[in-house]
């Protein structure tokens, strides 16, 4: 794939649930290429699937074994296309588990002396170096008794969150090696080292053992914010007593953390990879984090901006300027920042109960994802036409953390009262997603109301917090359901379920904000999409498999794999500022770096494709702009564009920006607004646009026109909407039946025009709130709250 630098790449890996990832950009962050080793599929001898094994219990495990021969595999793949010598610095990601090392492994184990052989057969030549060979994943609630038990010994939740920085749940590090220590004493015993999977991987490749992050050294549950070190007060719960030869020997097994903020190096690669596979010797290592925060780092998102993760399990990021913990949330230190800048935070809110439960709904009511998206797209708001019949549902299959440690199981309820099931059953769908969606409002919106979000001499004092926390909703609340402060300005959303045009219409009114989606991951939905009867190589069949899944397709690469990346480019360039013979400079911010970076990119295309003479793909965007933070757009210097614009080559990431942009806007037709020689003026607004599925506009015979997007494929993503209901853009048209009259395959959500602000860092316009939607759902928030008070409260 062609690169406008020729010389110098940046590799970022992650290691996820279903896959190991690896993705390399240049120095301008254009991606080159992306390699994948699917864990079912190219692994097959380990049986797992989707990559982990389930057992009796709420017990989730993985392989580790099938970790290093994906390294392995993974490795051999770049080599073969890629020139690894221009590898210069390498970021890494992982999901959250951890590896359980024997005591007896020799010293030397990580220092790799043979290239002749595989990393597999240097860890395994003289047996299993892994006292637990199936280690749990995230997805692991057999732990939560052990996490109650920690949190009842440290004081309850609040005294817990102030020395965690989070409240117990079942995926912490101490509540599993509690387990260990209690269940099974032998493995215990026959442990020497423990190490979390981003930090497993990193070691690997440094041929040593690395030290953890701080932001990963907090998910364990044993880390200290304040003192920034390990809480020997956990240690001593978990080891089972406070001497030396149980607390001193749990810290040995830790390791060392870096607290360093994530902006040097810890190392180079080992000379074991560069002999085996032609790296360069002086290619260095960066610290290795969560896939969750790898995914928010390559977002940029701005202090009033959110971030939700669809997955599994649903995480919602923002940033955080000040530590105070709570028993509502969790804290982790910024993982790219310098240590001598102010100390930054992201702040995190989660869900244990994601994708599981969609996928249960879909199968007991629905039986296809098309299906789904339909049923939620039409059936109106709280599942019922009535204001005072509002359904409610709350799936807790899993065990959340507080206050919902104690909950479990399907709950419905119809006009204030428990009932086992819904008059309507086509209203489980929307309710489902109501309950999820609304659960991060009023939780965001408490987090919000808290003083968190403020300087030291602004915050109020526990009375003045009181009065500002009754709403006009009744005491009950501590914010205003009807208001949009404490919600954010915009909403970022990554993973399948935001490829679901219903999903991210839903999500735009319970939060009142314009929802974005990646335009990588906007690319990869449409890249397995259906392009229609006799096309080869594609159709519903293939659509159906792959639509729904949080795994990019193939030949794209994941938002964590590229926040990686970004990593390693930022520290690269830190690294080479600080080498001997540099001159001074002002240490920049990592979020400053990619934004610089990013904007110099997009505007050296924007002057190829005028001294092109090329038609934009986006004519909306040269004259509509967002408002408020970080509404102008960054300018490079004029030299610098003029420097590199002679060999400059647009790279895969912008050219799927650009397609994807032009997917939506085509079926829009917004050639009617006006062609790029005589733009909109800038007083005019534009119209309101929200996002169709095609199955409800297949359907419902609104009159909609289904306009073919490039290449012929899929039909309409979008359509403008006017208080008659009909289309501004479209003409009356029969839709086509679905071919072969099989399953009608999902229409993945498409591109609304897109501010130049967020089509700079990559970011597509996927949805626009509706007001009175929005103030629908603040209505039903007190209901909701009291329902949740019932759940926590053991009453229905």
């Amino acid at each position: 794939m062609p690169s406008r630098s020729p010389t110098a790449h940046f590799l970022g890996l992650e290691l996820a649930t279903d896959q190991l990832r690896a993705a390399v950009v240049d120095e301008q962050l254009d991606l080159v290429g992306v390699e994948v080793v699917d864990f079912d599929s190219e692994l097959a001898g380990f049986q797992t699937h989707g990559g982990i094994f389930t057992t009796p219990g709420d017990a989730y495990t993985t392989p580790v074994e099938m970790w290093i021969k994906a390294l392995d595999l993974l490795l051999q793949k770049l080599e073969q296309n890629f020139d690894l010598t221009k590898i210069k610095s390498i970021g890494g990601s992982a999901q959250h588990a951890c590896v359980w090392w024997k005591n007896s492994i020799p010293a030397s184990l990580l220092r790799f002396s043979d290239p002749a052989h595989s990393l597999h057969d240097h860890l395994f030549s003289t047996g299993n170096p892994f006292s637990l060979p199936n280690t749990p994943v995230a997805q692991d609630t057999s732990t939560l008794p052990q996490a109650l038990a920690i949190e009842h010994a440290l004081g309850g939740p609040d005294k817990t969150a102030a020395r965690l920085g989070a409240p117990a749940h079942a995926s912490l590090l101490s509540a599993h090696a509690l387990r260990m220590r209690e269940t099974q004493p032998d493995v215990w015993r026959r442990t020497g080292r423990i190490s979390l999977a981003s930090t497993l991987l990193c070691s690997l490749l440094l041929g040593g053992w690395a030290p953890s992050s701080e932001s990963e050294a907090c998910a364990t549950g044993m880390w200290s914010h304040p003192q920034r070190a390990w809480d020997e007060g956990v240690l001593e719960i978990v080891a089972g007593s406070n001497s030396f030869e149980h607390m001193g020997r749990l810290k040995m097994m830790l390791g060392d953390v870096d607290v360093q903020g994530g902006g040097r190096k810890i190392g180079s690669i080992s000379p074991y990879f560069v002999e085996r596979y032609g790296f360069s010797p002086d290619t260095i290592l960066t610290p290795f984090t969560s896939d969750y925060l790898s995914t928010y780092l390559s977002l940029c998102p701005s202090p009033t901006d959110a971030v939700l993760s669809f997955g599994p399990m649903d995480v919602m990021l923002t940033t955080a300027p000040h530590y105070l913990p709570n028993r509502l949330y969790t804290l982790f230190p910024h993982p790219a920042q310098e240590p001598n800048e102010k100390r930054r935070y992201i702040v995190m809110l989660t869900s244990r109960n994601g994708d599981v439960p969609r996928a249960l709904v879909r199968d007991m009511y629905t039986k296809s994802w098309s299906a789904f998206d339909r049923l939620l797209a039409i059936v109106p708001p709280g599942g019922s036409i009535g204001l005072d019949d509002k359904l409610f549902s709350f799936w807790h299959l899993q065990a959340e953390a507080f206050p919902f440690s104690h909950v479990k199981g399907i709950f419905r309820f119809e006009t204030g009262v428990k009932v086992n099931e819904f008059r309507d059953l086509r209203a489980n769908p929307r309710c489902l997603l109501e309950s999820q969606l609304l659960s991060f409002r009023v939780r965001y919106a408490r987090m919000r109301a808290s003083n968190l979000f403020f300087s030291a001499n602004t915050r109020t004092s526990p009375a003045s917090q009181q009065a500002l926390n009754t709403s006009i909703a009744g005491p009950t609340l501590s914010f205003d359901p009807y208001s949009t402060a404490p919600l954010p300005r915009r909403l970022v959303a990554t993973g399948a379920a935001a490829n679901f045009p219903a999903v991210v219409n839903l999500l735009g009114d319970v939060f009142n904000a314009p929802i974005f989606v990646p335009a990588t991951q906007l690319d990869s939905a449409h890249a397995v999409a259906p392009a229609g009867p006799g096309a080869a190589g594609s159709g519903p069949a293939a659509q159906f498999a792959a639509a729904h899944r949080n795994a990019p397709a193939p030949g794209f690469a994941s938002r964590a794999a590229l926040g990686s990346a970004f990593v390693a480019r930022w520290v690269w360039t830190r690294e080479r500022a600080a080498g001997p013979g540099a001159s001074a400079a002002p240490a920049v911010a990592y979020e400053d770096e990619v934004r610089r970076l990013l904007a110099r990119r997009w505007n050296l295309r924007s002057k190829q494709q005028s001294a092109g003479g090329a038609h934009s793909p986006a004519p909306y965007m040269q004259h509509q702009r967002s408002a408020g933070l970080g509404a102008d757009v960054l300018v490079e210097e004029e030299e610098e564009d003029e420097e590199e614009e002679g060999d400059y080559v647009v790279g895969a990431m912008g050219a799927g920006l650009a397609s994807s942009l032009t997917l939506g806007l085509g079926g829009l037709g917004l050639d009617a607004l006006g062609p790029a020689s005589t733009p909109m003026p800038a007083s005019t607004p534009p119209p309101r646009v929200r996002t169709a599925t095609g199955s409800s506009l297949a359907t419902s015979g609104s009159g909609f026109a289904l306009s073919p997007g490039p290449g012929g494929s899929g039909g309409a993503l979008t359509a403008l909407t006017s208080p008659d209901g009909q289309s501004g853009t479209g003409t009356p048209t029969d839709a086509p039946a679905s071919a072969g009259g099989g399953i009608t395959p999902l229409t993945p959500v498409g591109a609304l025009p897109t501010g130049d602000v967020e089509a700079q860092l990559g970011w597509a316009k996927v949805a626009e709130p509706d007001v009175d939607a929005f103030m629908a759902y603040a209505s039903i928030v007190p209901e909701f709250v009291r329902l949740e008070g019932l759940l926590v409260k053991s009453l229905v």
